[in-house]
């Protein structure tokens, strides 16, 4: 099983100056620790005007910067928001493609929708279009990395003439490709486009069983690959702190992990939320309302709720414990949240580096067997995959794309 790391950038109030700086710095030097220690990925979201929730606005940026201080860690963004206002797909083409040549071939491209209504409001986005503007853009984004020139598209969202989009990405036909799910359905979305799965439901580990299951079934029988290549892996994102004393990881887990989770729920489920103005680390220590109310049905998804069995908090030993059953029950990665809250960086330093020197590497000498014997086992299904494979939708033209320079310099 590989392992990696995630990060949404938390920043709650109050915002006393320098605060953010502090916290991207410190994001990128636990960057750098986890590539030193063998980690294998790190992941950086991309949400906008979710306040103290995610600062994670220009996950390209972020992780550039991640590249020119690491030399393995794999590049994961988790994820690129594909509806047409966020990132025309051109423009995810280019920087995913810049990114991987500048990392030397260590993204991972992933993808997702997005459903806050700050967000998609502040675009102007209808939430009823936003799952086939993101098909639409992948679809297209896909053909960007591989057709030479680009052949164009006509679309229900966008339209785009014939142009060679570059650069072009490293990694041969293109990056890996993943989507965020929260739910099974999605999990099933990710099979039948031949993606990866980046779960996001913080599920109860009786439920990961069956999705892995569901995944993988899927795959081998209703794949039609979006790209050029299958990704095949579903990957389990757990809150995390690892330290000698395990009552001192779950007091420090319990009020990040209870913050992140009331943040989810307050910008996804009941928040009223005025930008600039609410305060959501006070209306989290004073909200007598919603905190505990289990809005997304489930004694495991409550809002507010701390430490639960599916995450990896406690010493080393516990934190093995719940990870062989990740890796009993299927997963093909574990990605730890760790930068939440006002987490002192010093203690997730400790507990990085713990973690990645007495739990990690006897998962890590299991691993190259286990990534051998699923390539075996999965080899004929990707093979039939690649073959139902759609031809792309590209509009027909008479003759050669000849553009005429126009304009002038300035």
């Amino acid at each position: 099983m590989k392992f990696g790391s995630f990060y949404e950038l938390e920043i709650p109030r109050p915002w006393e100056p320098g605060k953010e700086q502090r916290i991207f710095r410190e994001g990128l030097a636990q960057v750098e620790l986890a590539d030193r220690l063998g980690f294998d990925s790190v992941w950086a979201t991309e949400h906008h005007f979710l306040e103290e929730y995610a600062h994670s606005s220009a996950p390209e940026v972020f992780l550039a910067a991640c590249s020119q201080r690491t030399k393995r860690i794999r590049l994961g963004h988790g994820v690129t928001l594909l509806p047409l206002a966020y990132n025309h797909p051109a423009r995810v083409a280019e920087r995913i493609a810049t990114l991987d040549l500048v990392s030397e071939g260590r993204v991972e491209f992933g993808t997702g929708e997005s459903s806050s209504e700050v967000e998609l409001g502040g675009f102007g986005i209808r939430r009823g279009d936003k799952r086939e503007m993101w098909q639409e853009s992948l679809e297209a984004i896909c053909r960007m990395f591989t057709e030479e020139p680009f052949r164009g598209h006509q679309g229900k969202y966008f339209e785009m003439p014939p142009r060679n989009v570059v650069p072009k990405p490293v990694q041969q036909p293109h990056p890996p490709l993943w989507v965020a799910c929260s739910k099974a359905d999605t999990i099933q979305l990710a099979a039948r486009n031949g993606i990866g799965a980046l779960s996001f439901a913080f599920v109860p580990l009786d439920q990961i069983g069956p999705w892995v299951g569901g995944y993988y079934k899927t795959l081998e029988e209703e794949c039609l690959p979006v790209g050029a290549a299958i990704n095949p892996n579903i990957v389990f994102t757990v809150q995390f702190m690892c330290l000698k004393n395990g009552d001192r990881a779950r007091e420090i887990a319990n009020e990040a992990h209870r913050f992140f989770s009331y943040a989810i729920s307050h910008y996804y489920v009941f928040g009223e939320h005025e930008p600039g103005k609410t305060n959501l680390w006070h209306n989290f220590k004073t909200d007598k309302a919603h905190l505990g109310l289990q809005v997304w049905g489930g004694s495991t998804q409550v809002v507010g709720e701390g430490v639960k069995p599916s995450d990896c908090v406690g010493t080393p030993k516990q934190v093995r414990e719940v990870l062989l059953q990740y890796e009993q029950l299927g997963a093909d990665q574990v990605v730890f949240i760790t930068q939440t809250a006002n987490t002192p960086h010093e203690v997730l330093c400790e507990a990085l580096e713990l973690f990645g020197r007495e739990v990690m590497p006897e998962f890590q000498e299991r691993e190259a067997k286990r990534e051998k014997e699923k390539t075996a086992r999965l080899e004929r299904i990707l093979e039939r995959a690649m073959k139902r494979k759609a031809a792309p939708n590209i509009p027909r033209r008479d003759g050669p794309t000849i553009v005429k320079a126009a304009g002038g310099l300035l």
